[in-house]
């Protein structure tokens, strides 16, 4: 064989193995530069790492994996699809942030009585802020309320309200009683107790105060957002306060051993239908001190909370939905 041919095999031979082998070394160099983050029950570690940097712009490239049982990987107030983290695999994921800013991740699995602490925060910086002006505060600052405060509603229906027989009489409504603003700074109570002092209703019985009620609650949402609002309390509530909301969730008797407290009952008309929507944000946004509630304000968008809050009422009001 000439020495020619001997040569030109060699360098065929070497190509060919450069080309199977270029995947595998890509994805060696990739791993490097990824960040590998290990998940695990909150109680035995959670995300680790749990606090990660980057910068506007850059891509940040993620392997994630359990060392237990399969997580969820999501980034709150943000559009990224929760992505599956199973135990003995690697998934890869490549982030992109158009803003600075502290954004926080978290687990979507119910991994135990314990699964909202499993939580961690990406901290972006350069680039330019999109909105330098400061947020305004949320609804239940600006009407001072205090949330850790007992709020019985003074009255209560004898049986459940119907919006539908409320729009029946809807016409003799002052229209500011339909405002958001009405709506989400006063409790239904509250909204009964005025309903039945206005000179235009006083002909009504109590039973159809309480429709107009729904009503009301009906007109400030939407079937779409009824529905969103339901699927986030099925991901993100359900588990202690149930499905039906009574607070009988699979995890309602872990929480109440951990913390004493049973979780929050929106079947119980004394307690919802004194709660206004301002107050079930600050409770929403903040968490209960104490009480195993956990804050979600880094997690949901303003628009989220205000579905989640629409749906909590729809435990005590009929034909919910239009």
């Amino acid at each position: 064989m000439r020495r020619s041919e001997i040569y030109s095999r060699v360098l065929i031979t070497a190509g060919l193995l450069v080309a199977l082998s270029a995947p595998f070394v890509a994805r060696a160099l990739g791993s490097r530069s990824a960040v590998e983050i290990h998940a695990r029950m909150a109680g035995a570690g959670g995300w680790m790492p749990d606090v990660l940097q980057a910068k506007v712009g850059v891509p940040l490239h993620l392997r994630l994996t359990s060392d237990d049982v399969t997580h969820g990987f999501a980034i709150g107030q943000s559009d990224l699809a929760a992505v599956d983290v199973v135990p003995g695999k690697m998934t890869d994921l490549t982030l992109i942030f158009d803003r600075p800013g502290t954004f926080t991740f978290y687990c979507t699995r119910w991994c135990g009585p314990d699964h909202w602490r499993m939580r961690g925060t990406i901290q972006v910086t350069g680039g330019k802020a999109i909105d330098p002006q400061p947020a305004s505060a949320p609804l239940y600052l600006q009407l001072g309320l205090d949330i850790d405060a007992p709020h019985p509603a003074a009255v209560t229906p004898d049986g459940a309200p119907s919006a539908q027989r409320g729009a029946a009489l809807a016409g003799r409504l002052s229209p500011q009683y339909l405002t958001p603003g009405y709506y989400r700074s006063h409790s239904p109570a509250q909204v009964f107790t005025e309903l039945r002092v206005d000179p235009a209703l006083h002909s009504l019985s109590d039973a159809d105060l309480w429709d107009l009620v729904a009503y009301i609650w009906q007109s400030n949402t939407t079937q779409a957002g009824l529905a969103a609002g339901q699927k986030l309390f099925a991901q993100n509530c359900a588990a202690c306060h149930g499905e039906t909301g009574s607070g009988n969730g699979v995890f309602a008797g872990d929480v109440k051993a951990l913390n004493g407290k049973t979780p929050a009952n929106f079947a119980d008309s004394i307690s919802m239908l004194g709660a206004s929507p301002a107050l079930l944000q600050g409770k929403i946004l903040r968490g209960g001190m104490g009480t195993g509630m956990p804050s979600w304000g880094p997690i949901l968008t303003d628009e989220q909370t205000w579905e989640i809050i629409g749906y909590l009422y729809t435990f005590q009001f009929k034909e919910n939905t239009r």
